[in-house]
Formats: structure tokens, C-alpha cells, sequence
């Protein structure tokens, strides 16, 4: 189960029993790996995305990236993985389906932030 003691202990409280809470937990990992799913497709393939990324040396709001390949994983509600453009890499650290259209990540060190992706400049 992925709930720290003090979410489970909130769960208890408002009436769930364990297997209740089990449930809900197990639920939390079949939508983190759905969305995972979901992201892996989003790069499939590789190509050309867009993104609203803040860039050093840029003072552009939107910013073209051609994308490697990327490599997901999740472990409860955990969603991890590396996001590889052609010419460099930044860790996943969570991602979530905003629409069809649009995806957004939380990437790690170097860029420490969120940051939304689309296949279509007008989309962000």
C-alpha cells in the first residue's frame, strides 16, 4: 500500500476499513500506470513536440523539442522516468494528462519545474 500512516489513519477516520483503503490504494496505482501508459504514447515514436518550458539564454514562452525517446516507470502512486531530446535528457519526476492534447510533466534537476508538452504549438 502506498498511503503514508497518516493518510491511512485519515481513511480510518472518515469510516474506510482496511480492505477499503487496500482497494483505494490499488486504485491509485491503476491510474498512475493508465497515465503512465498514456505519456509513454504521447512520445511514442519520437518527433516533434512542444513545450512551455522555461529555457536559459530563451525569452521565448514556447519552445520546439525533438524528442529521443522517453522511459517510464511507476511504483504506487510514484510515476519516474527520463525524457531524452535529441541533444539532452532531464529526469520525470510525476506527470499528468491535462486533455487529449496536452500533457504535463514535473522534471527534475536541471529544470526543477512543470512543464507542459503538445504536438501542436497553438495547444499551450
Amino acid at each position: 500500500m502506498h498511503f503514508d500512516r497518516r493518510t491511512q489513519a485519515a481513511l480510518e477516520a472518515v469510516g474506510l476499513d482496511r480492505e477499503e483503503i487496500r482497494e483505494a490504494s490499488d486504485r491509485v496505482t491503476e491510474a498512475v500506470r493508465a497515465d503512465a501508459d498514456r505519456i509513454a504514447a504521447f512520445f511514442d515514436g519520437g518527433g516533434t513536440v512542444y513545450s512551455d518550458m522555461e529555457l536559459a539564454h530563451s525569452t521565448a514562452s514556447i519552445h520546439e523539442h525533438t524528442v529521443d525517446h522517453v522511459d517510464l516507470y511507476t511504483h504506487g502512486a510514484a510515476l519516474r522516468g527520463y525524457l531524452r531530446f535529441d541533444t539532452w535528457g532531464v529526469p520525470i519526476e510525476g506527470g499528468r494528462i491535462l486533455n487529449d492534447e496536452v500533457i504535463e510533466l514535473t522534471l527534475g534537476p536541471t529544470v526543477d519545474g512543470r512543464v507542459r508538452f503538445a504536438h501542436d504549438r497553438d495547444e499551450l
